[in-house]
């Protein structure tokens, strides 16, 4: 039988969702709204020094009929004092003892480090989140993203801190960053016993062009926020991966950026992480999306015969190569059923002006269903992506597997191009038309099915 819940490096839940260090952590309020409605976690809004907030805070990337496709924000840490939020954790942990209750913190001493554990462990919190990844106001303080982007300043503090745990540690990393590994080794170094990734990305969401002012606009002026939802979720699957796969990290991970529904969660899952922490889908749409959440994860653990997270975490990263290493001898080509075509007639301007000239049109004006010029195909999947019927263009397997050759081998063998005119290059047998052919009217006749 399914088993959702989850034990990530100590700190037990009733299932993996837990809620991100954000606004909907804010209080103890929430959180017990949250709980009771089916969140298995919560990491409170970072705790520390409080500070005095701007207004407005937010600002949202809409991408045609997509409300909040990206969501920017400049609100900083809490602005409640310590010892309100400290009671509510107690309170809150005293209702709900079973989920897991996690303080962010960031502050600056050694001393503070070391206070404000003692503080958070007497209030009862299962574990701590060690925010270095704020990407901005906080960082001009020496704080956040200035700590997650120097691995040996993030190594000491977090040997602070290891000084006085009592609980579990997680270090939130910050991606405004090279390579992700490297604050994730200084993490492990330092002796944290969980990673979470990934924090805001250093933004600015878009500009008022009647004002001259980025959004938010704070009287008429602005500055760089942190950005997510949905539309980080590429960038911050990639980088959960990176410190999956890294033979020196060896941590759980807690993945965040973009998870709105259960198969956001469970691709974060199958590339390593154990939990995941949703932030902007709760702002979105409120904190009763956690059914569909554990509905859908439950349902797809059954079809795929696991039993518990832990089983299927990491599931993926086998499939997860360097390009060096994929078969160049694998070969589809796209086909389009006329069937369920409607003529739209996308699939040939993407292909025509966008890729390869591989999609013909027919020479009756009449007859709007296009059809593909194999020779031409390289499999680039533009056209299936751009087609508006599911399912209307597949791509159909043209290889019969017998070889696999990746450019690795292929260098290893001398049989890669090495000249500017090499024979060797992959683009000698494609059909490509003369440059002045762009400049027609009427496109080429050899373009058009007879």
């Amino acid at each position: 039988m399914t088993q959702l819940n989850t034990n990530f490096a100590g700190i037990k839940s009733p299932n993996p969702f837990w809620l991100a260090s954000a606004p909907p952590t804010n209080s103890g309020y929430q959180i017990m709204k949250a709980f009771d409605a089916g969140w298995g976690g919560a990491v409170w809004k970072t705790l520390g020094v409080p500070v005095v907030n701007v207004s407005s805070r937010y600002g949202a990337l809409n991408y045609r009929d997509t409300r909040m496709m990206g969501f920017n924000n400049i609100e900083l840490i809490t602005d409640r004092p310590l010892k309100d939020n400290l009671r509510e954790i107690e309170e809150v942990k005293k209702r709900f003892p079973e989920h897991a209750v996690i303080a962010s913190l960031m502050v600056e001493t050694r001393d503070q480090w070391h206070q404000i554990m003692q503080d958070v462990t007497n209030a009862g919190a299962d574990g701590v989140e060690l925010n270095f990844g704020c990407p901005h106001g906080m960082c001009e303080r020496g704080m956040g993203s200035a700590v997650g982007q120097e691995p040996r300043v993030l190594k000491t503090i977090v040997e602070w801190v290891m000084e006085v745990a009592t609980i579990p540690v997680i270090v939130k990393l910050t991606p405004n960053i090279t390579d992700i590994t490297k604050p994730a080794l200084a993490a492990k170094e330092g002796g944290a016993n969980a990673i979470s990734l990934i924090n805001t990305i250093q933004s600015i969401v878009g500009v008022d062009i009647d004002r001259f002012v980025p959004y938010p606009v704070v009287d008429g002026k602005s500055t760089n926020g942190g950005y997510c939802g949905p539309a980080v979720k590429p960038i911050a699957m990639n980088m959960v991966k990176n410190c999956a796969q890294h033979p020196g990290v060896q941590l759980p991970i807690s993945g965040i950026g973009g998870v709105e529904n259960w198969r956001d969660a469970v691709e974060f899952i199958l590339l390593g992480a154990s939990t995941v922490q949703v932030c902007t889908a709760v702002m979105h749409y409120g904190f009763g999306i956690i059914r569909e959440l554990t509905e859908g994860l439950s349902r797809y653990m059954d079809e795929k015969g696991f039993s518990s997270i832990e089983q299927m975490s990491g599931k993926a990263l086998p499939n997860v190569k360097h390009w060096e290493d994929l078969n160049l001898q694998y070969k589809v080509v796209a086909h389009i059923n006329e069937e369920k075509c409607i003529g739209c007639q996308l699939c040939f301007t993407a292909c025509e002006d966008g890729a390869h000239q591989a999609i013909r049109l027919n020479s009756n004006p009449a007859i709007r269903i296009p059809a593909v010029f194999e020779e031409n195909c390289v499999g680039c999947n533009l056209c299936s992506l751009v087609c508006p019927v599911e399912n209307c263009i597949t791509m159909e397997r043209r290889d019969d597997g017998s070889e696999n050759i990746n450019w690795k081998e292929r260098t290893l063998a001398g049989t890669v191009p090495v000249s500017f005119n090499d024979e060797l290059a992959g683009g000698l047998h494609h059909t490509v038309p003369m440059p002045m052919e762009a400049l027609q009217k009427d496109l080429p006749r050899h373009y058009k099915v007879k």
